[in-house]
Formats: structure tokens, sequence, C-alpha cells
């Protein structure tokens, strides 16, 4: 009898008293778990004031497929928006695998662009 690793999918949120917040992800990201992640992610984003910092802690992440890189990536966008910091901790080495295969790795550990001010429009009747 052989036995399977339970990969239920799960978020457990919290917020520290800095007002950072920590979603800890629990089984498969996969096509059927990733958009529970986004919403979840989004309702954080979308606090006044937004968190300086969103950690999405990975310990306990079983797998993760295209559909779930796609969300991470979303979220990730999301969260420069309103300047929040994305982090990835605790990436198990399947994880750093696909990021690494896929070259999305930078786009977690690095820090993101700051905002560039909007250019400057000519006045009306100038070039």
């Amino acid at each position: 009898m052989h036995s399977f690793p339970d990969h239920t999918f799960s978020l457990a949120t919290s917020t520290d008293s800095a007002g950072d917040v920590s979603i800890t992800i629990t089984g498969d990201l996969d096509y059927d778990t990733s958009d529970e992640l986004l919403a979840t992610a989004e309702r954080q984003l979308e606090r006044r004031p937004a968190p300086r910092h969103l950690r999405l802690d990975c310990a306990r992440l079983a797998g993760c497929d295209s559909a779930g890189l796609s969300i991470l990536l979303m979220i990730r966008r999301r969260a420069d928006v309103t300047g929040t910091r994305l982090h990835l901790d605790n990436r198990p080495a399947a994880l750093e695998r696909v990021l690494g295969i896929t070259g999305t790795l930078a786009h977690f550990t690095d820090a993101p662009a700051p905002e560039r001010p909007a250019p400057e429009q000519p006045a009306p009747g100038q070039p």
C-alpha cells in the first residue's frame, strides 16, 4: 500500500504590528487553487494604507504549476502598483527550480523598480 502526501490547499493570513502581511501557503498552487491565493493577496493589497511588505510563506508549498506561477507574477505586479514589497519566503527546492527554469526568479528576489515620474507634457502650442 502506498501512502500519498496530503496536498490539501489552504491559506493562513496574519498581520504583524507594523501592518506587514504574511500569507502561508499549504499544498499545491495550481489551476484549481491559484485564484484563491490571488483573491487573498488582493484583499490585503487593497487595504489602506497598503502593507509595506507582503510575505508569501512557501515552506508548506507542495507544488506549483504554470497557473500558480502566473498568479505569483500577477501578485508581484499588483504589489508593485501599491508600493508593497513582495517576498517569497522559505521557497522549497521545487519552486526554486521552476523560478530558475522560467527565468522568473529575479522578479521575486530583486527590489521592485522605483516609480517613474510621468513625462512632462509640452505646453499647448509648443512642440
